[in-house]
């Protein structure tokens, strides 16, 4: 009888389940923003991309036709792929580039997320223009989510806009071997707002019922900066991070890395009127750090009843430096595990204390406008820059056995312990080699279900900065951060084992460490530490 009953649920679930198909042209767009018109690449003719939308348990299925100028590869953020690893995206990891004038589809199912990811082109900086959201609805609509109906949901997709083509400012900072050009603009939906020249009516506009909840749902698709987020006159209560539930954290500002998405409660309380919402960088680097874009982007949130024509309420925004607000938002959540979700593995199989950041490495033969004697920026973990193969993927030459692709020797720890968040390893001669990195295609093996603890702690060589790490293929367990070197036994008190909050996008405290959990249950899966692209160097690290 047990036995039918559960026959009976399954086959219920299978016929609820939906394949949900999308096309996807890659292609030239021209715009006008800043008062200059662009050629940008874009999906359908659209900045963002379209939205796509499933249930818990569909099949996604997107056909890819590329009919830009350069490679393309889509990657969608924060999926499992579960036994689908074919499908998540990286160029030449999971896959070889889709090259101009070709196609690829995109299979996968969605068991076991709700909520708010995203995707993005994973191919030089085209992730600037060629994104979208990708929202999953629990299978029963949105009355099964463990927060109050929503009257409505907003996409609000944060990002950057150069005037310059974005290709070749990535390949711009290949040829110098130094920092990216910084953005001109950030944009909210695409549009920069109004306090930049000629984008008046390029302002995303909002508008809302009085009395009202609204669920934002925000995703930094932003290439280099971390974000504060405001609406004037309003506060957030964030439901989600990265598609896993918290607990109701009430905020009156959202700060996100790139990669990270927020769902947050917005209840339209205000007097009717107009209200900017506005987005402007967190910037952790202190005064001697690289430039910056320092504008603002903004939007309106209108309230249908208001009258007249005053200008909107401006947000009183955090300072770019206010890293006492970031380090609340970022810390401060807590998990919130529905029925049979996994909770925190406690004992633990794998170890590792990843130092990142970045470092010099030598000139490449292509870089012909790198200083020989200085070196090149380049991203590492344990003094290991990564190299991207050229013959065949990660995925591929794992999946056929073929050798000489990539080595399986990523270190556990670093070379050298030496104190890493001191800014003397920047100018002390006998720490030279200390701000030296090696490239290399190196990947670390783990077996399956397989435990793994990772310390992640940022370094000052070349700076110290608040920095993004993502996992692909994976969620992680958040379950303690702090400032400093770390220290495994002060650490061990503020280990969270019971309400972390779970991620796939960890933003790293500037000068300072985070530890995160998770359990290697996906099979075949490439494990890729992944490093969003950064204002000082455009370099990727794989493990």
């Amino acid at each position: 009888m047990r036995s039918s009953a559960f026959v009976l649920v399954l086959l219920c679930f299978v016929a609820d389940a939906a394949v949900v198909e999308h096309t996807f042209n890659v292609g030239n767009l021209t715009v006008s923003r800043l008062c200059e018109h662009r050629v940008i690449t874009a999906v359908n003719g659209q900045l963002p991309g379209p939205t796509v939308e499933a249930n818990e348990g569909d099949t996604l299925v997107v056909h890819v036709t590329n009919e830009s100028p350069y490679n393309m590869s889509i990657h969608w953020h924060g999926i499992f792929q579960m036994l689908s690893a074919w499908a998540d995206g990286p160029n030449m990891v999971t896959q070889c580039p889709i090259r101009p004038g070709n196609s690829y589809t995109y299979k996968f199912n969605v068991t076991g997320q709700e909520g708010t990811l995203w995707w993005h082109a994973h191919v030089s900086f085209l992730r600037a223009t060629v994104h979208g959201a990708l929202i999953i609805r629990p299978r029963g609509g949105l009355a099964r989510c463990p927060f109050p109906q929503p009257h409505n949901e907003v996409p609000i997709v944060l990002g950057e806009w150069w005037k310059a083509n974005v290709v070749d400012v990535a390949d711009e900072a290949f040829l110098t071997g130094g920092n990216p050009n910084i953005s001109d603009a950030f944009t909210i939906n695409g549009q920069p707002g109004d306090s930049y020249e000629c984008s008046k009516k390029h302002t995303y506009r909002l508008k809302v019922v009085a009395g009202k909840t609204y669920m934002l749902r925000i995703i930094n698709s932003a290439l280099n900066n971390q974000l504060f987020f405001k609406v004037a006159g309003h506060n957030f209560t964030v439901v989600a991070v990265d598609a896993s539930y918290t607990k109701p954290y009430k905020t009156d500002v959202v700060v996100i890395a790139p990669g990270q998405t927020v769902d947050a409660l917005m209840v339209a309380d205000a007097a009717p009127g107009r209200y900017y919402m506005a987005a402007r960088p967190y910037i952790s680097t202190g005064p001697q750090g690289p430039p910056f874009d320092s504008s603002t982007t903004t939007g309106i949130v209108n309230y249908r009843s208001a009258h007249g024509s005053s200008p909107p309420a401006m947000p009183t925004m955090p300072p770019f430096n206010d890293t006492a607000t970031a380090h609340r938002f970022f810390t401060e959540i807590t998990g919130l595990l529905k029925p049979g979700q996994p909770t925190v593995p406690l004992v633990v199989d794998e170890q590792m204390f990843v130092t990142f950041g970045l470092g010099l490495a030598p000139c490449e033969p292509g870089q012909v406008r790198c200083n020989t004697t200085a070196g090149s920026f380049a991203a590492s973990m344990n003094n290991v820059s990564f190299r991207f193969p050229t013959t065949m993927s990660l995925l591929d030459a794992q999946y056929k056995g073929v050798s000489g692709v990539y080595t399986a020797d990523f270190p556990d720890n670093p070379p050298v312990l030496f104190d890493f968040t001191n800014l003397t390893v920047n100018t002390d001669p006998s720490l030279q080699p200390l701000r030296s990195t090696v490239k290399g295609t190196k990947l670390k093996k783990v077996k399956h279900n397989a435990t793994v603890e990772m310390v992640l702690q940022n370094t000052a060589i070349l700076g110290t900065e608040n920095h993004p790490l993502h996992l692909h293929g994976f969620n992680f367990f958040v379950l303690a951060q702090g400032f400093g070197n770390f220290n495994a036994t002060a650490a061990a008190s503020s280990y969270n084992l019971v309400d972390p909050q779970v991620r796939n996008t960890v933003a790293v405290p500037a000068g300072g460490w985070a530890v995160i959990r998770f359990v290697a249950n996906n099979p075949g899966a490439s494990l890729s530490f992944r490093r969003p692209l950064h204002r000082r160097g455009s370099r990727t690290y794989t493990v």
